[in-house]
């Protein structure tokens, strides 16, 4: 399981840095007529959210993700008050993109809030994206892989359907590193425990639209960040793609809109699935954090 676990974290950062340099581009002409297909890492161009940034690099995601790594790392697993304090740390002199939830949990947090009731009302997907670690570092403990999920989205994003989104996921990503497929997992994480409204429709939505082109998919449910509109999305990438995880995490930048919180989740569980194979050498040779992955996973053990 630890050579798929590895996929998973790492395919999962990859999912970010690729959609970097179109990220948050929701008019797709424009991307076609700039980029062509995005197979590789992109310099972000002006007009961009993500102006300090190179290829190969994060968006401010992927960042919050490699913080969360380093926190888990560091502390020998999960604590709320480590990786609370690491989160703040990082922001103190941080030059890329300060997005609403991160602005509204830290203004909490400086009016005396305490960290659990912190977070911001944000309904982006996005506090759900960046568990990847958390699946790594409590792959043999189901317990505290949910508690850890739920409360590192609840930090920054404390929202009842973002919080239900990452236990979701990490449940389905957890299933797929015992061996079963995605799809199956996803079907089987819902009806066990969330077989209700929104998530048995957003599920059935995504899964039904396999047979549709993923940018007029992604156009259907809204290429927005809102969990409304991503989870879908990153089902519909889930299922179309469950044997192709390239395909997956570039056709997720051609569509346009917060393809970095989709690709991040949609990542993880095909890295997962179909291991570090997968994954073009290119996009972990030219990844900058990779060496530094790497080293956090070796600390980490097995």
């Amino acid at each position: 399981m630890n050579a798929q676990a590895r996929a998973m974290l790492l395919a999962s950062f990859v999912g970010d840095a690729l959609s970097l340099g179109v990220h948050w581009i929701y008019n797709t002409n424009v991307i076609d007529k700039k980029w062509g297909r995005v197979e590789n890492y992109l310099k972000p161009e002006r007009p961009t959210y993500h102006p300090t940034k190179d290829l190969g690099d994060f968006t401010h995601y992927g960042d919050q993700t490699l913080v969360l790594l380093e926190s888990v790392a560091e502390n020998s697993g999960y604590s709320l008050n480590h990786f609370a304090t690491s989160w703040q740390d990082f922001f103190k002199n941080y030059d890329g993109y300060f997005d609403g939830a991160t602005k509204d949990t830290l203004d909490n947090l400086a009016a005396g809030r305490e960290l659990i009731a912190a977070g911001s009302g944000s309904d982006d997907l996005a506090g759900a994206a960046r568990i990847a670690p958390l699946v790594y570092c409590y792959r043999n403990d189901e317990g505290k892989l949910i508690q850890s999920v739920r409360s590192q989205a609840a930090f920054t994003h404390n929202n009842p359907e973002v919080i239900d989104s990452a236990e979701i996921f990490a449940r389905a990503a957890l299933q797929v590193l015992d061996g079963q497929t995605p799809v199956t997992a996803i079907k089987q994480v819902v009806d066990d425990g969330f077989s209700r409204e929104p998530y048995t429709a957003w599920v059935q939505e995504g899964l039904q639209s396999a047979t549709v082109e993923t940018r007029q998919a992604m156009l259907d449910f809204g290429q927005m960040c809102e969990v409304e509109s991503a989870f879908p999305c990153v089902i519909h990438l889930v299922a179309k793609y469950e044997k192709n995880l390239s395909q997956a995490l570039i056709e997720n930048a051609m569509a346009g809109g917060d393809s970095a919180g989709r690709g991040l989740i949609a990542g993880m569980v095909l890295g997962a699935h179909l291991g570090l194979e997968a994954i073009p050498p290119r996009w972990l040779t030219e990844l900058k954090a990779h060496d530094r992955i790497v080293e956090l996973m070796n600390t980490m053990g097995e």
